[in-house]
């Protein structure tokens, strides 16, 4: 009997089937909202008509305030102390996310600070991958956002209010955010 090749699957084919399982306690709760250096980053997650998504799911990965890429387990079962520079977030029904985390360090000797984000939603047969960049030095400086048309690298730079910052996701449409491709992602 031949075999016949592997081919992939898409990432989700119908639903989504997320809410049931992947959103946890204290999923978007990096570090404790009392914390004194403790910042919020949220934002809204719109569709290609602009209207927002109530069933999006949003994933951050971040360096923390020194600028080192926290190794320390923990981050499906917080403990209230252990910072490990990950979060999952659901949107609720207006769209919104919200993490309370600290402002990231630059890495390895950039000046550039910035987030991680992975976009799970409706309609998408795989996630996608952005960086939401913070207001400040080491922009001008940044490889990956020097590679980004002029025009359209303010789809990666959030703005900051009292709280901490603001970056809203745009799937298509205008004001798309710039989403990126790994060699080893899948399409």
């Amino acid at each position: 009997m031949t075999q016949s090749p592997l081919v992939a699957t898409p990432g989700q084919t119908i639903g989504p089937f997320f809410h049931f399982g992947l959103p946890y306690d204290g999923g978007a709760e990096l570090v404790p909202a009392g914390r004194a250096d403790a910042i919020r980053l949220t934002g809204i997650v719109y569709d290609g008509s602009g209207k927002p998504i109530p069933d999006a799911l949003i994933e951050i990965w971040q360096a923390a305030p020194d600028g080192t890429v926290p190794r320390a387990e923990g981050s499906l079962h917080r403990d209230g102390w252990t910072f490990t520079g990950w979060g999952r977030c659901p949107t609720d029904r207006t769209g919104r996310y919200t993490f309370t985390t600290v402002a990231p360090g630059a890495v390895d000797g950039a000046t550039a600070r910035w987030f991680s984000i992975v976009v799970f939603a409706r309609g998408l047969l795989n996630r996608l991958f952005t960086r939401c960049y913070l207001p400040g030095a080491g922009l001008d400086d940044d490889a990956l956002l020097a590679s980004v048309d002029a025009d359209r690298r303010s789809t990666l730079i959030a703005t900051a209010d009292d709280d901490g910052y603001v970056f809203d996701i745009h799937l298509q449409g205008e004001g798309e955010t710039v989403f990126l491709r790994f060699p080893a992602h899948l399409d």
